[in-house]
């Protein structure tokens, strides 16, 4: 077990089981194993944007020798491991990269908003996860956090989304869709991944040039 300050999580063990399930991408789970994951707002990834991602989803394919005749996620079993690993690398860079431009109507930069996320977010603390870092962004979050077990997983980024979304329209008067329904989750692979993840989660606000006031941090040395 992997122990970062009163962080309790594992890392990723590829040789043991694992469960994994299919929605419009997969998603792989082992019980305690610490996640990075990321929720975004719906309007944060323009329409036109997604189609332009799947065309160049395609067009790698093709160019590395793989044809695709229906769905991409189908082809993309295909590529070599290293293929694969380019593949992901620059089109999770290109999601992260649009998510930082702040587009949509970015409602979590109020911090009304941002707060009641930051409330979901721990409100299962130390009961059915261990939320470590996170950070509230103007239209998506980052946290690392190690579920309990896979059926935790599968169902708690959901519960997040809905109890937030909830408060945020009553408090604010918003209605309508918050949340694009799927959250991204990476398993964390080792001690320097973590590292790494935690700095990108700390340099978020700055990277995305951001001021005071319009995004929340919380580093997994605090307490809530």
């Amino acid at each position: 077990m992997l122990i970062v300050e009163d962080f309790d999580g594992e890392l990723f063990d590829s040789k043991a089981g694992f469960d994994q399930w299919d929605r419009t991408r997969p998603h792989r789970h082992q019980p305690a194993v610490i996640c990075f994951l990321t929720m975004r707002l719906n309007d944060s990834i323009p329409a036109s944007v997604v189609q332009r991602w799947h065309r160049e989803r395609i067009e790698f394919l093709r160019l590395h020798g793989v044809e695709v005749e229906r769905d991409w996620k189908v082809a993309f079993l295909e590529l070599s491991r290293e293929d694969r690993k380019k593949f992901d690398k620059h089109f999770s860079r290109q999601r992260e990269t649009t998510l930082d431009h702040c587009l949509g109507a970015c409602e979590l930069a109020n911090q009304i908003a941002a707060q009641e996320v930051a409330k979901s977010l721990a409100k299962f603390h130390r009961d059915r996860y261990w939320m470590g870092d996170f950070v509230i962004m103007p239209n998506h979050v980052h946290c690392l956090v190690a579920f309990q077990t896979n059926e935790i997983a599968k169902t708690q980024p959901g519960g997040w989304m809905r109890y937030s979304a909830r408060q945020i329209n009553k408090l604010t008067g918003r209605t309508g869709v918050l949340w694009f329904p799927e959250p991204f989750d990476h398993l964390v692979r080792s001690p320097e991944q973590l590292e790494y993840l935690r700095s990108y989660i700390r340099d978020n606000p700055k990277k995305a040039k951001l001021s005071e006031g319009s995004f929340v941090y919380r580093s997994s040395g605090g307490r809530f």
